[in-house]
């Protein structure tokens, strides 16, 4: 008869044993599974307790009057046989440890042990995308795809206004806003702590508007000695499973020449001014890439460029000299992401041509081989003015087009993660198949 510890409240269901069976039939089941990566390492494990037996036996025969075949002077034999044993049992230790806290670490909730190595597995067989852009279109892209794919984003630090700016003017350092807001979309922790990295001060405080994980940030700046440090360790604190690098560390300043001759000074001044862009620059003109922006490229199966502000957010990362020579040296796929809707004072009443043009024209070497425009144009329910971006003439481009229903349903101007996530995977598929 089962005792009060083993059994359950109401007399039935014996608790110790229900729990010991399902680990049982987890790890079976686990053990068992294609494409989890544990088999190998078990059958290591296996080959290494196998190796230590026989180590065992020759180490027996060393000191009684057991016959087993000699091979090696000595005890040669039980040490070779020993230290076999050792080593794979130890790799196989390691590697199922690894695998095993890795998978855990990064479970969703309630989601079981299987399904999280299953997802973790095939994160780490994934595309090596690099994603450009900034704001709040860059980290819904990366949140998608952070499950099926290797990830880096390059980020813009041309912001200059909210806290941000606040920071570059105070501490001199870059922007570090849109990196936040990136590193929380590719973050595996707990909610509390990306509700903490996107906590933003209220009004009446010499910390009214600043985001806590800005000040984090400046923060681990100081203690670090640099920004791309700070961005780094920044990211390992809330376990980011990809990589998060600014496009420079350079202090740099978004200028933009309107078609009326005047220049407006500044990233968060552009929109505001309310007139017709002509051209972005940086000042300085050239700054210096950061080293891992480049090396990010260099490794990448496709780059992925926005979605996100066309003038403020995308073409400033591909000012910067180095990062689209990089990607036309790697001459892998190019996708170009279209934002939903129009932004006031920077793409009002443009087409999706229109945005591709304004890319060839700050950056003409640059190759885009694919774009994927959004074709609901169901009411984007907002109350502020912006219309859907048509599609106009991309045929004359000779670019691989492909439309589709990317509207998030909640917040209509914006992409809807998962949905954006699938077709990205399947143009990569699409275009590798043709360019090999």
């Amino acid at each position: 008869m089962a005792n009060a510890s083993e059994t359950s409240r109401n007399g039935q269901t014996p608790v110790r044993r229900d729990r010991m069976w399902f680990w049982t039939r987890e790890a079976l089941a686990l053990s068992l599974l294609p494409g989890t990566g544990l088999r190998r390492w078990l059958v290591l494990g296996t080959f290494g307790g196998l190796a230590f037996a026989v180590g065992v036996g020759y180490l027996v025969r060393s000191f009684s009057s057991v016959t087993i075949p000699e091979f090696l002077p000595g005890s040669g034999e039980a040490i070779l046989f020993l230290v076999a044993a050792f080593i794979a049992m130890g790799v196989s230790l390691a590697r199922l440890t690894g695998l095993l806290s890795d998978a855990r670490v990064t479970s969703l909730p309630e989601e079981s042990l299987r399904n999280s190595i299953l997802r973790h597995k095939g994160r780490e067989r994934g595309p090596r995308f690099v994603a450009i852009g900034g704001g709040t279109g860059l980290s819904t892209m990366l949140r998608g795809l952070k499950d099926s794919s290797r990830l880096t984003g390059i980020v813009t630090v041309a912001d200059d206004g909210g806290s941000s700016g606040r920071l570059r003017e105070e501490l001199g350092l870059p922007a570090p806003g849109d990196i936040r807001s990136c590193i929380v979309a590719l973050a595996d922790t707990e909610p509390l702590m990306k509700d903490l990295f996107q906590y933003r001060f209220p009004d009446g405080g010499p910390l009214e508007g600043h985001s806590f994980g800005n000040l984090f940030i400046a923060a681990m700046s100081g203690v670090t000695g640099s920004f791309e440090d700070a961005v780094s360790e920044s990211s390992r604190v809330l376990n980011v499973r990809g990589q998060i690098v600014p496009s420079t560390v350079a202090n740099v300043r978004l200028v933009a020449d309107m078609s009326d001759g005047s220049t407006v000074m500044g990233e968060s001044a552009i929109p505001s001014a309310n007139g017709v862009i002509n051209k972005v620059r940086l000042e300085p003109e050239s700054p210096s890439p950061y080293h891992g922006a480049s090396e990010a490229i260099q490794r990448a199966d496709m780059v992925i460029i926005g979605p996100g502000s066309l003038y403020t957010s995308l073409i400033p990362n591909l000012l910067v000299p180095g990062i689209v020579g990089a990607i036309s040296n790697r001459g892998v796929p190019v996708v170009y992401v279209c934002n939903i809707a129009s932004q006031q004072g920077e793409t009002d009443g443009f087409t999706v041509a229109d945005h591709l043009i304004a890319i060839r024209s700050h950056c003409p070497d640059l190759k885009i081989d694919g774009v994927i425009a959004n074709n609901n144009m169901a009411d984007l329910n907002i109350d502020y003015e912006a219309s859907h971006i048509q599609m106009g003439n991309i045929g004359d481009l000779g670019i691989t087009l492909i439309e589709t229903d990317l509207m998030n349903d909640e917040f209509r101007t914006h992409h809807d993660s998962e949905k954006l996530a699938n077709v990205l995977l399947a143009l990569y598929d699409k275009l590798r198949n043709v360019s090999g």
